[in-house]
């Protein structure tokens, strides 16, 4: 497998021109252009049916762009291009990691069990198969685990743990695959408050900590302005606003969500200029 350490590239990701269309008329990308530098951390925001999981899927090749145009580039190789995957597309989706709402474990397998298959597409195909591990392949899980607070836990069933625990495991499965970029698509959208913060305090250490390029989903403008260095936005698949987190204020939210804005704030925002700048925002048509 290519290692990260051969690649020379200041930019994680490279999107130019992604269009994606389902079925004949249905677009959910419109010739987005994007680039994520290595070690930055990129809050992707948008309103339910912006294009936001798309775009992270095919950032992991989970869905390949139209075939006319656009390519995907990561650390300067190629992923897939006029919907083609490029020859390293295993190696570089080995190093990104995605960790979805639903969390994704197998809940009658334990907690280091379900860590353990972030290691399976490295494995030659017949301990693949198996499930066969070595000693130092689970001693990498268990630091994994230990990384996200997490090791108390790991031979109890998945199925046990509460939802914030649950993501802080599939966040582990991705530290032990070794991935070098993470993308998140809506990782707290279905915890409590206390969970959300602890997780979205975990991903944003390992992105200062660790080097991890991090690109997450959010629907929370307040979250994403606390904890990104930066805002992607996305609107019916086009990307209508990239910048700083702090230039996308009510005013801009409005222009370009209409009522939808209202999807977006949802708490108050912990970097507003004033405490009234967000708190019982009433969005107006």
């Amino acid at each position: 497998m290519m290692s990260i350490h051969m690649i020379d590239s200041a930019y994680a990701i490279e999107v130019a021109d992604a269009s994606k269309t389902f079925g004949t008329t249905s677009k959910a990308l419109r010739g987005v252009n994007l680039r994520v530098r290595t070690g930055e951390c990129v809050g992707l925001l948008g309103a339910s049916g912006s294009g936001k999981s798309t775009l992270l899927r095919s950032l992991c090749g989970l869905e390949m762009l139209d075939a006319q145009a656009g390519h995907i580039h990561l650390h300067g190789q190629n992923l897939q291009a006029r919907g083609r995957l490029g020859p390293q597309a295993r190696a570089l989706r080995g190093m990104t990691g995605i960790i979805f709402q639903q969390f994704n474990l197998i809940g009658r397998m334990s907690v280091l069990g379900n860590v353990l298959t972030g290691l399976l597409p490295q494995l030659p195909l017949r301990r693949s198969l198996l499930g066969r591990f070595t000693d130092e392949e689970r001693l990498t899980a268990m630091r994994a685990l230990d990384a996200v607070g997490m090791a108390e836990f790991a031979l109890q069933r998945a199925s046990t743990l509460s939802g914030g625990q649950q993501q802080r495991a599939a966040i582990a499965r991705t530290l032990a695959q070794g991935a070098r970029i993470v993308l998140a698509d809506e990782p707290v959208a279905s915890l409590d408050p206390q969970s959300t913060s602890r997780v979205m305090d975990l991903l944003r250490s390992l992105n200062r900590d660790h080097g991890i390029t991090l690109v997450i989903s959010l629907h929370n403008v307040a979250l994403a302005r606390q904890y990104c260095d930066r805002i992607v936005a996305l609107r019916q698949g086009e990307l209508v606003y990239d910048g700083p987190p702090l230039g996308l204020d009510i005013a801009r939210l409005q222009q370009l969500y209409g009522t939808q804005a209202e999807q977006l704030i949802t708490a108050p925002d912990p970097l507003a200029q004033s405490p009234s700048d967000l708190h019982g925002l009433a969005v107006n048509p």
